[in-house]
């Protein structure tokens, strides 16, 4: 009974490790820019997540004119933002993968509601292939950009 018991846990485990993506997973040399309405929040651990309704525009010219505050990691946010592409895709709503809220604190975001509109800068599996999922590595909202990969400096 008790071997029972530790391998409904193990497997448990194993499934809610599995279904969180690390920075590896994501295509770190094609960024993607999305913006539109926010569906649902889990505003939670590991991290915040978002469904967003997409709007399929292109980034704004003006997106690498933004103040960018320093951040701990080292980061070209010019590279990134100058480079930042609507994806090939056609999904309507994806699901987007913020930082931990310890670090969403640090940079005094606020929690997101339903119904706002964001828009983000982040990555999404290599070609595109797999689920609608980004990681988010920049917010864009009330005039500024919020780095996201390490904590402010």
């Amino acid at each position: 009974m008790l071997r029972t018991f530790f391998l409904v846990a193990f497997a448990f485990s194993f499934g809610t490790v599995s279904a969180h993506h690390g920075w590896s997973s994501f295509d770190e040399t094609k960024p993607i820019y999305l913006e539109g309405i926010v569906k649902s929040v889990k505003w939670q651990n590991p991290h915040a997540e978002v469904m967003l309704e997409i709007n399929r525009v292109e980034p704004p010219a003006a997106l690498t004119r933004f103040s960018i505050p320093k951040q701990s990691a080292p980061v070209d946010a010019v590279t990134i933002l100058g480079t930042a592409k609507a994806p090939n895709r056609k999904d309507a709503v994806w699901e987007i993968e913020f930082a931990p809220i310890t670090r969403m604190d640090a940079w005094k975001v606020a929690p997101i509601k339903a119904g706002e509109k964001i828009a983000v800068v982040g990555y999404t599996f290599k070609d595109e292939k797999g689920e609608a999922t980004l990681r988010v590595e920049f917010l864009m909202g009330n005039g500024k950009v919020t780095p996201l990969r390490s904590a402010p400096q």
